[in-house]
């Protein structure tokens, strides 16, 4: 069987994949989030590490520890630091939510190279990239710092963290779809970009060596990861994972993951379309050296919207129970939340944006909020697709993974808006599949792309009913309110 570890956002996911595409172990253990300041978000590199080793472990509880290759998909741009020979952190990792970089990116306004890195790199400027974190810890824990410019502390995403626990530092190593995600890669060469390191101010050497997403990239010590003495053959950033998993292999395909965040990818083949709306343009994987690209909306808030329902403001106890709550109401009540709680992602890239709630009366009930909350999920992914339509690639049909995707109240509504069929999968772990999926194909386990179109069939379809114009529309206009707060 293929192994394949998805570090995400919250928790680690571990599953065990057989040459049918049947997912027959799973393991699942979360982590903690740390909030030392308001906008900041870090992970401690070893916790998740050890949250690895729990997944895994429940994982080889049921079915052993034979297994033909690993595959990794992570959460992406969070970068962390750790010394090359004991693989201990000296500070902790800057998680992708975080907002404490903005003033990084203000200063750096100035260099004329500035005006480059979209196009070399398909991002937009915003703390939500790896560049600027790292730039922060350089000017903020200068001793650190220096321990990186010594070549003692070597830095990467959480691939490439989890590439060197695994091969207990043998190997120091990212793909290509981690590496588009830095801001320190070209898109068009598929290098690291000087330019792009002096802008700001890393040393090459430290960075990761960027491979393929699939093929023969490194071995596990069974050392260091439970007695699995196995190929690292499959990596790839979480979305991109999603992406492949849903086998959207061919252009124009689409799909949009409900996690933390909600991430909208659609495939543009071996061409990188440069969007100025607000759009991202990435590598999906980069396959016997060609990439593939895509186009990207990231919705920062999803998931994380309603586990905000769940720990602060306490109105549910589970995030499943929020589509019965929703349920006890026929509508939103006149409500409209907009969940820009670590700032708005595309296609507006507002980092100062806060979450606001609009319409409230005293006749509001716990109802009312958890609908609007469902809406503002599928609004977002609507605002998002809206401005992917400038591509010219068409949207036929959407696939659907990630937790959020099991709630049918939410993908109707996201049908409806989007007036397209939208796909569920019979297995929503995409993220964790893509990763086994390009682990197999790596070492030869599946043949081909047509061979891994055909394990992982659509389970649900949900068909667009007609519905009124006007909740998007003072949805817009709460958006626009929102922005203007942020503002002032």
């Amino acid at each position: 069987m293929i192994i394949s570890i998805d570090a995400g956002t919250t928790g680690v996911t571990v599953i065990a994949v057989n040459h049918e595409g049947e997912i027959t172990a799973r393991g699942y253990q979360e982590f903690p989030q740390h909030y030392p300041q308001p906008a900041w978000v870090e992970h401690d590199l070893e916790e998740i590490w050890q949250a690895v080793l729990s997944a895994a472990g429940k994982v080889i509880a049921q079915v052993g520890n034979n297994f033909t290759a690993i595959g990794i998909t992570n959460q992406r741009e969070t970068v962390g630091l750790w010394n090359r020979k004991t693989l201990v952190s000296p500070c902790k990792a800057i998680v992708w939510q975080d907002r404490r970089t903005t003033e990084i990116l203000e200063e750096l306004k100035v260099n004329s190279a500035i005006n480059s890195v979209q196009q070399k790199t398909g991002l937009p400027l915003d703390p939500y990239f790896s560049a600027s974190k790292l730039r922060w810890i350089a000017k903020n824990l200068p001793a650190i710092w220096e321990e990186v410019t010594r070549g003692e502390v070597i830095v990467g995403t959480i691939d490439t963290y989890l590439i060197s626990r695994l091969t207990n530092g043998a190997a120091h190593l990212t793909d290509a779809s981690n590496a588009s995600r830095t801001q320190l890669y070209n898109i068009h060469t598929g290098d690291w970009d000087q330019e792009l390191l002096e802008l700001f101010d890393i040393p090459e050497h430290a960075l990761p060596t960027i491979v393929d997403s699939s093929g023969l990239l490194a071995t596990a010590d069974p050392a260091a990861f439970l007695g699995i003495a196995a190929p690292i053959t499959g990596i790839a950033g979480d979305q991109q994972a999603a992406l492949f998993g849903q086998t959207q292999f061919d252009v124009g395909g689409a799909k949009c993951t409900y996690g933390t965040g909600a991430f909208i990818l659609q495939n543009t083949g071996d061409k990188a379309i440069l969007q100025d709306n607000g759009l991202i343009t990435t590598v999906a994987w980069q396959l016997n050296g060609i990439r593939t690209f895509a186009n990207e909306g990231s919705v920062f808030v999803a998931g994380a919207a309603v586990q905000w329902l769940r720990d602060e403001l306490k109105i549910i106890n589970s995030a499943e129970e929020i589509e019965a709550l929703a349920k006890t109401v026929t509508d939103n009540g006149g409500i409209v939340f907009v969940p820009a709680l670590t700032g708005l992602g595309a296609p507006y890239w507002i980092p100062d944006a806060r979450g606001s709630v609009f319409g409230l009366t005293r006749g509001t009930q716990r109802g009312h909020l958890a609908r609007a909350t469902l809406e503002a999920l599928a609004f977002q992914v609507k605002d998002v697709f809206d401005a992917m339509a400038t591509t010219g690639v068409s949207l036929n049909s959407l696939r659907v993974d990630g937790g959020a995707s099991a709630n049918n109240l939410l993908i109707q509504i996201q049908a409806d808006e989007l007036q397209v069929p939208i796909e569920r999968p019979s297995n929503l772990d995409s993220t964790a599949l893509g990763a086994a999926y390009l682990a197999g194909l790596g070492i030869g386990y599946w043949k081909d792309l047509d061979t891994l179109s055909s394990l992982n069939p659509v389970e649900t379809s949900f068909v667009p009913q007609s519905t009124s114009p006007e909740p998007y529309a003072r949805w817009k206009r709460a958006v626009e309110a929102t922005i203007a707060f942020a503002e002032n």
